[in-house]
């Protein structure tokens, strides 16, 4: 019996090509909106979690300033992290690495080219932080570190601008901001920030160089912080307040003047972000799903006047009430399937174009797809029941007398 309804669905869908065409459009366009929308907001959603994890698993940031002044503390106007205070929290139980950070724009310069970048005062730990290693030469030492020595860690894009193609930076002696430094090693490129900033557009001094030789400061911006496992984080995340509270000399009811951010909560709140945007787009191209199948609906309704006799001469030859009810059922979830397959090809092809032009990046996952075509079936049996319901219930004789 199924495979005499499907025989038949597909030859009515023959029968009449174009209508069953336009009748299919509006299913194919929204199961190809809706896998669209999904994959525009999977693939934003893998790409946060790819950039904030690339600042380096299990990662606790000490901002100075309290509250909102952490902000203005991570621009550098309020100043009460040292390096000495990064030592002391590299001791800390559960503490896996430090890296401070104390940046400044400065100008580069080799031979007759120049380039302007950020540059940052850190430790070797940074490398291993964000597990991003040279590509060509080495990072800096520790010993580095404690000599103040003038060495430097380009990134891909400073090293491009700022040496000929084919030339090793490594070895060479550039100047920043007129101080002669030797380039030790190129890191590997890492691409575009959240932000859109490019991350390859920097380049890495030891922290002491940067504090006596480059700004003449003692303070540093901010302090990367590694706990052993993301569990240990909120442990870890209330000695260093505990200890820096101590260090500062702060009184037990003074605020701290300090800001620990955890960037596993960072990383949560933007995925539950991007999964709630990722629902109210899927949610407004479903909308045209609904608008499709209100058109098979109504396709539905004009076919079973046309065929009004057809269905009284089934009935008079022995088809009961449920034979018809599945007949027409069946016809209308094979429109709305291979609406469903088309659109589910469109909505693919779709979201590599959105992809490879606008440089979006999305993520078709199973799940949208089977989502997709479970709506559109889901669809063809909601809005097919009425016309099937009103079919089965026609009178065979009236129906035999019916003229169109």
């Amino acid at each position: 019996m199924i495979s005499n309804n499907l025989q038949v669905a597909f030859n009515g869908l023959k029968a009449s090509k174009m209508r069953a065409a336009l009748t299919m459009l509006g299913i194919i366009i929204g199961v190809a909106a809706v896998i669209m929308m999904i994959a525009i907001g999977q693939g934003a959603q893998a790409q946060i979690s790819r950039q904030i994890t690339g600042m380096g698993a299990n990662l606790l940031v000490v901002f100075p300033g309290a509250g909102t002044g952490a902000v203005r503390g991570a621009g550098g106007n309020v100043n009460t992290l040292t390096w000495e205070d990064g030592l002391a929290v590299a001791e800390l139980d559960q503490v896996t690495r430090v890296a401070p950070e104390l940046s400044t724009n400065a100008t580069l310069s080799f031979a007759n080219q120049t380039w302007t970048t950020q540059v940052i005062g850190t430790t070797p730990e940074m490398t291993l932080l964000k597990d991003w290693p040279p590509a060509t030469g080495l990072f800096f030492t520790p010993d580095d570190v404690q000599t103040s020595a003038p060495v430097a860690v380009l990134g891909q894009t400073a090293a491009d601008n700022l040496f000929p193609p084919g030339q090793d930076p490594v070895g060479a002696q550039i100047r920043i901001n007129k101080l002669a430094f030797t380039v030790v090693g190129v890191l590997t490129p890492k691409g575009a920030a959240l932000s859109g900033q490019d991350q390859d557009n920097i380049v890495y001094i030891p922290v002491t160089t940067a504090q006596k030789r480059l700004l003449g400061v003692k303070y540093v911006r901010l302090l990367n912080v590694q706990a052993t496992s993301p569990e240990s984080m909120a442990f870890v995340q209330t000695s260093i307040e505990n200890l820096l509270h101590e260090r500062h000399r702060l009184g037990a009811q003074a605020a701290n003047d300090f800001t620990v951010r955890n960037m596993t909560s960072l990383l949560e709140m933007a995925e539950s972000t991007t999964a709630i945007m990722t629902l109210l787009l899927a949610s407004v191209a479903a909308v045209s799903l609904l608008v499709g199948g209100i058109g098979i609906m109504n396709i539905m309704l004009v076919s079973v006047t046309e065929r009004t006799k057809e269905i009284g001469l089934r009935m008079a030859v022995g088809a009961t009430e449920r034979h018809i009810r599945n007949q027409f059922l069946t016809e209308a979830l094979v429109l709305c399937l291979t609406g469903g397959i088309l659109g589910i090809g469109l909505g693919y092809g779709g979201a590599k174009i959105i992809s490879a032009l606008a440089g979006w990046p999305t993520a078709v996952s199973l799940g949208s797809v089977l989502l997709a075509t479970g709506f559109s079936a889901g669809i063809g049996i909601f809005f097919g029941y009425y016309p099937a319901k009103k079919a089965a219930a026609l009178d065979p004789i009236t129906a035999l007398r019916f003229e169109n």
